[in-house]
């Protein structure tokens, strides 16, 4: 251990949590045994919009061991019948007399004492919904004529002008273009199938002081967020709702707003009960019912001059939101911002919609809207490249922002720009590429992208997140923060930055449990800031309490807390969705081959290069990790993985056809860490979660474009989708 007390950042030691997962000992949600807990499950409607006429409950079932909450137990409880997130507009349970606004929206809560007999009882509870006129896609819902949403429809609209006032102006940018490169591109959901499914517990108990206190463990990223939630549907204060976070088995954006509602159903059914409830979903049901990626379609035009230097790019790009606003907003928003690329560009507008339908409401996914519109714009770039006949990387190197450069926002690129470092990366290991065959076809493409580090403008700001590192009389110190370890490696990430701050051997940090009853709101597990921000708070605090113990008698507890402060220079106008977006961006560039096989038209990724500017890689095992997890997700979302809806339901809720790629179908991962330090992160550290899991997609449609010489320019590319091109292909 001598060596991590001189290099604990920077070295591959071993996850804290590793041993009790591999050994079983790690307790997830529905390994938690409470004396008496009783089993929850969901009532859900079978109606994509229609109004809530009565709840039937069968005669002839024996009701005697099962309660039942509907939304009239709600407002018993003093609070309000909402889920709480950016706005008030998503019920916890459909009142009678409301709208049912999609398939398996949840109506009412069962609990028995064991969960076949919970099962058993829903079973018998019959939702009478009078139907209404659905929306299932995203220009009916634009054509206004079915309302579901304000008076047109959009949860949400942003605008990004740079270099130009008037529409005027930009058309004039593109008159005087030599060429005008146009596409229309669509990005389908995508199932975060997350290893454990959503799971939850309540249980209420009496205080000293008469009053009764709530007390939530589950499988979440954001407690919170979950804490906030509950505040407002139980109509308490902060210290009567308690939230804990259980061991996670993954969540990739899935257990960040999701969770309050499965919060605020055992809330109120462990109340009705008397006694506690835990609700664990069957993964049919987490399929069906839980929030995936919006998707998407990105109109794109881009004008360039006779030397193939960009003049103008336009973007226009909507969003289906779903049934309710959720997270829809900051999702289109990191769309937006975006979907111009990391490209030079004098004239840029960008417009993004999302709007309302009566699908399941979506919401975050790693990457959190960028993966949409990032394939549009590399799309775009691939068809310049076979415009002019140029090497696609070369093409892109020409083209790339630099340090000095400003984004479609108009920030201007300081340190930490990795575009040089993971461009060479990628070209230094290319290689020749690969040869068809009269029946495979084989082809290579490559892409460029960029991923803001942190929550966008402002946003971290309002956060003002914090986080506390103690010592404590045994000689041991806690690291506190409600930043959530999801398989990422949280915990064993503070470890090393604490350790290295504090100048102790990692064996004398532990990383206290996320409960918000004793750790600070640090903010939510996100937008690949919980390293950048929150691992900076926890150096800096960890660094102070060093100094502080130099007058410490050791005989209590010495604790140090940090709250966020921005960089200097970091701000941006969320009116006008100018200025610095986010603090710091990573860089990536990846390279693809793919086979063709022409007689099943399928297509094999045979190998994938990724090369990722991660600033400073505190575990390099876990950040590697990190990448091949996002960069396999991609893969997936790219040639495997396809959400059928079918009048807003789900058709592929099983893990059967709902299809992720496994070990067996991942291709030869080749990861290059680069490092250009961000100076206000951790060591040089910058976000790493989300990157991976933006470009490679793309590079998969190039790739493919490449071997059979037709543009693709949709996902997923099934084998139908091949098929149906073949009129199309240029083989040579």
């Amino acid at each position: 251990m001598r060596g991590y007390m001189t290099f604990p950042v920077g070295s591959s030691i071993p996850r804290v949590d590793g041993l009790a997962k591999v050994t079983g000992r790690a307790l997830y949600l529905d390994d938690l045994h409470v004396a008496g807990v009783w089993h929850g499950a969901t009532v859900r409607s079978q109606i994509a919009h229609g109004v809530l006429e009565r709840i039937e409950l069968d005669p002839a079932f024996d009701w005697s061991q099962v309660v039942v909450a509907t939304a009239a137990d709600i407002l018993k409880l003093g609070g309000k019948n909402v889920i709480t997130l950016i706005e008030d507009d998503q019920p916890a349970l459909v009142a009678i007399g409301a709208h049912v606004m999609h398939v398996d929206e949840a109506i009412a809560i069962v609990a028995a004492p064991t969960r076949a007999l919970a099962f058993a009882a829903k079973r018998h509870i019959k939702p009478i919904v009078r139907p209404l006129p659905a929306v299932f896609d995203m220009d009916t819902a634009l054509a206004g004529q079915t309302v579901l949403y304000g008076t047109d429809n959009v949860f949400k609209k942003f605008q990004i002008r740079k270099g130009h006032q008037t529409d005027a102006e930009l058309d004039a940018a593109f008159a005087s273009a030599a060429h005008v490169i146009e596409g229309v591109y669509w990005t389908s959901a995508q199932e975060q199938m997350y290893i454990e499914p959503q799971a939850m517990l309540a249980e209420w108990r009496t205080e000293p002081d008469g009053r009764e206190k709530c007390f939530l463990v589950g499988s979440m990223q954001c407690p919170y967020y979950v804490h906030k939630a509950m505040k407002v549907f139980l109509g308490c204060d902060a210290e009567h709702v308690v939230v804990n976070q259980s061991v996670t088995g993954g969540g990739f954006g899935g257990k960040e707003e999701y969770p309050s509602m499965l919060a605020a159903h055992c809330a109120v059914i462990a109340k009705v009960a008397g006694r506690a409830v835990k609700i664990t979903y069957d993964r049919d049901e987490d399929i069906a019912a839980t929030t995936k990626r919006h998707p998407a379609r990105t109109r794109s035009r881009m004008a360039v001059d006779a030397q193939g230097e960009i003049l103008a790019i336009d973007v226009d790009c909507v969003m289906d939101g779903g049934a309710y606003l959720t997270l829809s907003p900051v999702v289109l928003s990191r769309g937006v911002l975006h979907a111009a690329g990391p490209y030079r560009c004098p004239v840029t507008r960008v417009r993004g919609r999302v709007v309302a339908t009566n699908h399941p409401p979506h919401g975050a996914f790693r990457g959190f809207g960028a993966p949409q519109t990032t394939f549009a714009y590399e799309r775009q770039l691939q068809k310049l490249a076979r415009l002019r006949g140029e090497d696609p990387l070369a093409l892109r190197k020409r083209l790339a922002l630099r340090s000095g450069d400003t984004t479609s926002t108009g920030q201007l690129l300081g340190a930490s720009v990795g575009t040089d470092e993971v461009l060479a990366a990628i070209a230094s290991c290319a290689g020749a590429p690969p040869v068809s065959t009269a029946t495979i076809r084989r082809g290579r493409g490559v892409c460029f992208y960029f991923h803001g580090a942190g929550f966008t403008g402002s946003g971290e700001v309002r956060l003002a997140g914090r986080a506390q590192v103690a010592a404590l009389p045994s000689g041991r110190f806690e690291v506190r923060s409600s930043s959530t370890d999801i398989g990422q490696g949280a915990i064993t990430m503070f470890v090393q930055i604490a350790a290295a701050s504090l100048g102790v051997s990692p064996d004398l940090i532990d990383v206290l449990d996320p409960s918000t009853a004793k750790v600070p709101d640090s903010g939510p597990t996100v937008a690949s800031r919980t390293c950048m921000v929150v691992g900076s708070l926890v150096d800096q605090a960890a660094a102070q309490l060093r100094l502080d113990m130099a007058s410490w008698d050791r005989t209590t507890e010495l604790v140090v807390t940090k709250q966020y402060h921005p960089p200097p220079g970091i701000e941006f106008d969320d009116t006008t969705y100018t200025g610095a977006a986010y603090p710091v961006y990573g860089w990536g560039a990846c390279l693809v081959d793919v086979s063709v096989d022409l007689d099943t038209y399928e297509v094999r990724i045979d190998r994938c290069v990724q090369a990722i500017d991660v600033g400073k890689a505190i575990n390099p095992v876990i950040v590697k990790g990190q990448i091949e997890g996002g960069t396999l997700q991609a893969l997936g979302w790219a040639v495997l993985e396809n959400i059928v809806y079918r009048e807003g339901r789900v058709m592929n809720a099983n893990m059967t056809n709902c299809i992720v790629p496994t070990f067996a179908d991942a291709p030869d991962l080749e990861t290059i860490l680069v490092e250009v330090p961000y100076p206000f992160g951790p060591s040089g550290a910058k976000g790493v979660g989300e990157i991976p899991m933006d470009g490679p997609a793309a590079a998969v449609a190039n790739a493919v474009e490449d071997a059979l010489g037709c543009a693709f320019d949709s996902i997923p590319l099934l084998p139908e989708v091949i098929a149906a091109s073949r009129a199309n292909w240029r083989l040579s």
